[in-house]
């Protein structure tokens, strides 16, 4: 990492870009839960959340996969899930009220790897999806986690394999990057792939206590109407690029957003509709404690 990175600074510039992201959620959650549901479904199974199973959701966001989480566990289990972006907890528990699922669920903004949560309850399995990979020190995370599992408990996580698979992010990245001249532009810092070597996430799960670490790749397909849609989505809710463009001119930005609109019609738009279909693919990791 380089030697210049400041977590402390990085972290805060990560509340703020994600608070700032919150309201374009509440308009795209739809289109990306389509798609992400399937993701979910898994860590759950994986994690062998049933009925009365007390659950722990870290870095929620919109309040998944801790909502679908609830649905299984019912009201005589309970599910906690945090987040450092008080904004996206907050349409989080939105969701939750509407659902009527706000009784066995809580909501609390906390720092992935310094989890307070006000309560030295253990729980029967923790659950991540793609918020791993933005940690500083991944492994505080995971001491943390191992400590907060009861015995036998499980953690399952999704996490995104390498660039080349995962046009939906990769493409505004990479593109950015090329106008940006700097091939290495976004890297120098946690980001969506940093964890996409699994053998080495997995020995850091060992590393922490954990055992019985599997896991397996997921296909994970988003859809659009149009190559606009999809660079709006991106404009609206994708914080990395935000924080990627961030030093660049109004005008730089628009060349910039232009081109991935381009590059994404060219390499996934149907001819005739224009409609697109991105299939990624994640990595999802479960491991227990002993």
């Amino acid at each position: 990492m380089n030697s210049e990175f400041d977590p402390a600074k990085y972290k805060l510039e990560q509340r703020k870009s994600w608070d700032s992201v919150a309201s374009g959620w509440k308009e795209w959650w739809a289109t990306f839960e389509n798609g992400a549901q399937h993701v979910s479904d898994k860590l759950i199974d994986l994690a062998g959340i049933k009925p009365g199973s007390r659950v722990l959701d870290i870095a929620t966001g919109i309040g998944e996969p801790a909502i679908s989480a609830a649905k299984v566990v019912g009201k005589h289990g309970h599910v906690t899930a945090t987040d450092m972006s008080t904004e996206m907890l907050a349409f989080a528990a939105e969701r939750a009220r509407y659902l009527g699922l706000d009784d066995i669920m809580d909501f609390k903004q906390s720092d992935a790897e310094h989890l307070e949560l006000g309560t030295s309850e253990a729980f029967d399995a923790t659950l991540c999806r793609w918020g791993l990979m933005f940690l500083p020190n991944l492994g505080n995370a995971l001491d943390k986690i191992h400590q907060m599992l009861l015995p036998r408990g499980a953690f399952a996580v999704a996490v995104w394999s390498e660039p080349s698979k995962v046009p939906l992010i990769n493409i505004p990245m990479s593109t950015a990057r090329e106008y940006l001249q700097d091939p290495l532009a976004g890297q120098a810092v946690p980001g969506p792939f940093s964890l996409a070597d699994v053998d080495a996430f997995k020995r850091s799960l060992l590393k922490a206590g954990f055992t019985d670490v599997q896991s397996e790749t997921i296909t994970v397909t988003f859809e659009f109407n149009s190559a606009k849609d999809y660079t709006k989505f991106n404009q609206d809710i994708v914080a990395h690029i935000r924080t990627l463009l961030a030093n660049e001119t109004e005008k730089r930005k628009e060349e910039i957003w232009n081109a991935i609109t381009d590059k994404v019609k060219l390499q996934f738009a149907d001819h005739q509709s224009g409609h697109l279909k991105l299939a990624n693919e994640a990595i999802c990791v479960v491991a227990l404690k002993r």
